[in-house]
């Protein structure tokens, strides 16, 4: 539970607001089969989520704990600043004919492929000493983040106060950052 609730939590916030959820309510909103778009979205969420608990526990192998534990303060922090910045629309679907279940795994494969959602996690599973908790925690948070945005589509802004919930997601995820590089850094 050291990796998997810490992580679900990280995944919420991080991607809530994202291109990630612009994506899913587009892709919701073209398919109009949610449950297709879910999955999709689940299946690639896994994967970024095991690529990121698979490069966290090599991480470990080699890094002492006091420096992971500071990168990952580093990782909390940026990406509250990537929450606090306005999104950039996500690529088109539009042409894709996968489907929807391929579509939505594929898009959102290559989109969240990389970003701070998946650093962070790898670093939180660098320094659990669980990283196959920290990604499922982080491939749940992520698809849970995202369910919403699939069902209403283009609804999303209009039920979801996306503004304030960003700038409260930014906040948290800074502060937690920051209580893990005062710790990391003996301060205090």
């Amino acid at each position: 539970m050291d990796a998997l609730v810490p992580a679900f939590i990280i995944a919420l916030l991080a991607e809530f607001g994202d291109r990630t959820q612009l994506l899913a309510m587009a892709l919701g909103d073209r398919y109009r089969r949610s449950g297709a778009v879910i999955a999709g979205i689940a299946l690639a969420a896994i994967l970024n989520m095991a690529i990121a608990g698979a490069i966290g526990m090599e991480i470990a192998a080699y890094i002492p704990h006091r420096p992971v534990q500071l990168l990952t303060g580093i990782a909390l922090i940026l990406a509250a600043s990537g929450v606090a910045f306005r999104v950039k629309a996500p690529p088109t679907v539009e042409t894709w004919r996968l489907g929807a279940f391929l579509s939505s795994a594929g898009a959102f494969f290559i989109l969240a492929f990389g970003d701070k959602t998946q650093f962070a996690i790898g670093a939180l599973a660098a320094g659990s000493g669980y990283p196959w908790l920290a990604a499922a925690g982080g491939a749940a948070g992520v698809t849970v983040a995202n369910v919403p945005a699939a069902i209403l589509g283009e609804r999303w802004p209009q039920v979801a106060p996306l503004r304030w919930a960003r700038i409260a997601a930014g906040i948290l995820l800074g502060l937690a950052g920051i209580v893990l590089i005062i710790m990391a850094l003996q301060i205090g």
